[in-house]
């Protein structure tokens, strides 16, 4: 996000020389010209790689994230006032800075600077609202190297494969090729390990070339080093106020593409019906028609059974799976990996093979050691998507979460008993 705003306040500048900034005007109105200009900017640069970024896990992008920080700055004239009397200083022992070699890299790390010591205070402000615990910016500053390596060392544990000697070296002992116990477990930063943290900025010298946060003999996290307590302390405040900001998102998040499937599918719902009214006349009054379901259903009883391979509908399911990307026999060879006397699977015995992966996809995530080659997609090596486990299914995206979470219900319900009868 700062490198967005530096990026933008450079352009601020080549339309508003900052000498402006510095003359005997009212700071207001330099203030409101320069936060004016830098919107437009950003707007302008809105659909950049850069800009589209994530910048949060509530779905905020970098560029929406900047534009409140653009903001939230016209809301603090002091913040203006310290940058503006460090521009002065600096142009007071080198006039016109800006325009000498490298003067526009020293103007950019002064925005820079004011918008890093901003953004503290704002997540001050907010974290003591959210947990009523007063905050200073520089604890602020403190909770977010924590959360960065935090971060790192979810992507290591996430890639533990490729990075075995160093997440080794974080756990404590040297890995087998199992996968170790602590990588499963470790789903949020409530459950990172202070002493993890301390090793992980111990290996950075040795696998980055350069020492880590707590490793470098910079005496701002002074607090923290050697003291795996405090930082155990601070995890876990930080994982309270994950918990009490958040706004629950994270479980629809990855079917990003379900309300527009939805409409989709709503939409098709309409067309349909007025397609056939269309053809069939006028409609008239509604109708409660009766029911016939039950002699149909009687007479089908009595049918002789199909073959199986016409029951299964095999050439329907590989035109499905390889409409969707997935080897033509998919759904046939995935259906006999699993172990039929598993509790699982006899759990979910009624479902079918999309609504049984995708209680799986859901709970276990799409790459777990216990999945069978068979049901992996040969493209990520991991579990078909929803959207590809919906087209198996011939079902829309909503249609396949309601069967899912309907699934994950009854396993819930009957997990206290299972323990009973087993």
């Amino acid at each position: 996000m700062r490198k967005l705003l530096g990026q933008c306040s450079l352009e601020v500048f080549k339309r508003c020389d900052p000498g402006e900034l510095l003359a005997p005007a009212p700071a207001g109105e330099a203030l409101a010209l320069y936060v004016d200009l830098l919107a437009e900017c950003l707007h302008a640069a809105g659909r950049s790689v850069r800009a589209q970024a994530a910048g949060n896990s509530y779905g905020d992008s970098v560029a929406e994230l900047a534009l409140l920080l653009a903001y939230e700055l016209a809301a603090r004239p002091s913040d203006w006032a310290a940058f503006r009397t460090a521009l002065a200083g600096e142009h007071a022992r080198v006039p016109g800075f800006w325009r000498q070699p490298g003067g526009e890299a020293l103007l950019r790390k002064k925005v820079n600077d004011m918008f890093a010591l901003l953004r503290d205070k704002v997540d001050a402000d907010n974290y003591q609202a959210a947990c009523g615990r007063p905050c200073s910016p520089n604890r602020i500053y403190a909770y977010r190297m924590l959360d960065t390596a935090y971060g790192e060392i979810a992507r290591l544990f996430g890639n533990w494969r490729e990075h075995r000697v160093q997440v080794g070296a974080i756990l404590g002992r040297p890995l087998e090729t199992a996968l170790p116990i602590e990588v499963r477990q470790l789903a949020s930063i409530a459950g990172c390990r202070p002493e993890w943290i301390l090793r992980w900025s111990a290996t950075l010298e040795r696998f980055t070339g350069s020492p880590g946060p707590l490793h470098t003999r910079s005496k701002r996290f002074d607090s923290l080093k050697d003291n795996a307590v405090k930082i155990g302390e601070m995890l876990a405040e930080i994982g309270e106020y994950e918990t009490l900001s958040a706004n629950r998102d994270r479980d629809w998040l990855q079917d990003a593409d379900t309300s527009a499937a939805w409409l989709e599918d709503y939409w098709r719902v309409l067309d349909e019906s007025e397609a056939g009214s269309g053809a069939c006349g006028t409609p008239g009054p509604d109708l409660i028609l009766d029911a016939l379901e039950d002699e149909p259903d009687a007479a089908r009883a009595a049918e002789p059974a199909e073959p199986a391979g016409a029951a299964d509908g095999e050439p329907l399911h590989a035109q499905r799976a390889q409409s969707v990307s997935l080897p033509p026999h998919f759904v046939i060879v995935a259906g006999a990996a699993q172990d039929p006397g598993s509790w699982s699977a006899r759990m979910l015995a009624d479902d079918s093979l999309a609504v049984r992966l995708a209680v799986y996809l859901k709970l276990l995530g799409p790459d777990d050691d216990s999945y069978p080659d068979a049901w992996r997609d040969p493209a990520t090596n991991g579990l078909p998507t929803m959207a590809q486990l919906a087209a198996l299914d011939a079902v829309s995206l909503p249609t396949l979460r309601k069967r899912r979470d309907a699934a994950i219900a009854r396993l819930s319900a009957a997990a206290p008993s299972k323990g009973r009868n087993e």
